[in-house]
């Protein structure tokens, strides 16, 4: 298997051989050539062959979402449990407090999940799921929240209360692996899904996480999944990848997949990337309480802007936005 990974520019000065990637504000000029067994080489993109460029030209048209800049999908666990927030918001009103308070600070999603999926974490019933979700996103709705709202969750029957009460996109840890009826329920509703890549469950992830070629085995997996979705009904303009930062990965993993991330892009589909706060970033700053990464949770939202990932899962939605404002600004004179 060979992989044409774009080497993303931006900023004012751009060559006539560039190409734009996926539609957005990055393009490119070469490519890295990834290969098992096989060191990376560096090719114009005059020699990347016609379908490899097409897939990575081409716009990824996801409704009501911007195309100039990543969105940002902001998080919002009504859990007990959940490694950064656990606890703040099981209470209906106040997550709905909350997610109201992050679309004022500039969320275009807002993703509504009640199982933690932190390392060790034990699986929630179904009805204790939906009980904790669909409350939240119906009374969202009933205030006139319009902002798209995403039901992160491995269940079909949490997946069906979210979009009955008013989700408009499923984000699934497990890339439909973990519930059967899944696949056919997105595929039937016709909304949008997340395929995340993650080597393990939540309570068994992290014990001895090991890839072969941790970059290349996450694009199989993932390539392998879309086209479970795909033989499902759902289309491909309407997935989304995730690499899975922090799920069954060390810091070396982690760091891999995000110094690479432009290699989704050949995946012909938008690119999640949520880093916020987690364990790896604690780790590098020496930081052991979640709440106080944001820095550094900022530092890895903008490498993933630059990479040209089309949505940045974060926590701090108002530092994020206000970092994000400023990069573009200098990168290419835009403030939108």
């Amino acid at each position: 298997m060979t992989v044409f990974r774009p080497l993303p520019q931006t900023g004012p000065a751009r060559s006539d051989t560039a190409l734009p990637l996926a539609g957005g504000w990055c393009w490119f000029s070469h490519a890295e050539v990834l290969e098992r067994g096989r060191a990376p080489l560096v090719i114009p993109v005059a020699e990347v062959p016609a379908g490899a460029l097409a897939r990575l030209t081409a716009p990824r048209n996801l409704s009501d979402l911007p195309t100039t800049r990543p969105a940002l999908m902001g998080i919002l666990n009504v859990t007990p449990d959940s490694f950064s927030d656990g606890g703040r918001f099981l209470d209906a009103g106040q997550a709905a407090a909350q997610a109201r308070a992050m679309v004022a600070a500039g969320a275009d999603i807002l993703d509504i999940g009640g199982e933690s999926t932190r390392p060790g974490s034990a699986e929630v019933p179904e009805d204790e799921e939906i009980a904790r979700t669909a409350p939240v996103i119906a009374a969202l709705r009933a205030e006139g929240v319009e902002t798209p709202i995403s039901i992160d969750t491995r269940k079909a029957g949490v997946a069906g209360a979210a979009l009955a009460a008013g989700a408009n996109i499923v984000n699934d840890v497990a890339a439909l692996g973990h519930d059967p009826a899944l696949a056919p329920l997105v595929a039937e509703r016709g909304v949008p899904v997340c395929l995340m890549h993650a080597q393990g469950d939540p309570a068994t992830m992290q014990d001895d996480p090991r890839y072969d070629d941790v970059v290349l085995d996450v694009y199989d997996y993932l390539e392998a999944r879309i086209a479970v979705a795909e033989a499902a009904g759902i289309l491909r303009a309407r997935i989304i990848v995730d690499p899975g930062i922090g799920f069954g990965k060390t810091l070396a993993h982690n760091l891999a997949l995000i110094a690479r991330l432009s290699m989704f892009h050949a995946l012909g589909c938008p690119i999640l990337l949520g880093a916020s706060r987690k364990r790896f970033i604690g780790t590098l700053s020496d930081e052991p309480q979640a709440d106080r990464r944001v820095a550094g949770s900022l530092a890895v939202a903008l490498a993933g802007a630059a990479q040209g990932a089309q949505i940045l899962r974060v926590h701090d939605m108002k530092e994020t936005r206000q970092a994000l404002t400023l990069w573009s600004a200098c990168n290419g004179g835009t403030t939108q």
